[in-house]
């Protein structure tokens, strides 16, 4: 008796733009190679343009996260201010975490950065949750 596995096909259903700039083109054309009439240069790697991830980014990178729920940041696409009391707990959730993870592993500045933040966020949410 034989037995027939059961497999899954995954299909791409994304909607590509047709015309200039499109994927189609893009792959087809070379870095300096005109387009319409207009040279393209060639693009400079996103990676030189990001700061460098550190363990101090990283905490700074979840604080604004935190701060962008709890209203105190506005959108920057639409520069409203908009609150998300219970997205700005897990942030301030995982930073604490994150914290207790940590402990005896970090440098006393990252410390420091750390328990700062921390404080910080939390009086701001309690401020808010009143």
């Amino acid at each position: 008796m034989e037995v027939e596995e059961k497999g899954f096909v995954i299909k791409d259903k994304r909607i590509f733009p047709q015309g200039p700039g499109s994927a189609e083109q893009q792959e087809e054309q070379k870095p300096g190679e005109e387009v319409s009439g207009e040279k393209k240069e060639p693009e400079e790697e996103t990676t030189d343009q990001l700061p460098e991830i550190t363990f101090s980014t990283f905490i700074f990178s979840l604080s604004s996260s935190a701060l962008f729920h709890l209203g105190e940041v506005p959108d920057p696409g639409t520069g409203d201010k908009k609150e998300d009391l219970p997205l700005a707990k897990q942030t301030i959730d995982i930073l604490g975490m994150i914290d207790e993870k940590t402990k005896g592993n970090l440098t006393s500045d990252e410390k420091n950065l750390l328990s700062n933040i921390l404080y910080d966020l939390r009086m701001r949410y309690i401020a808010k949750k009143k």
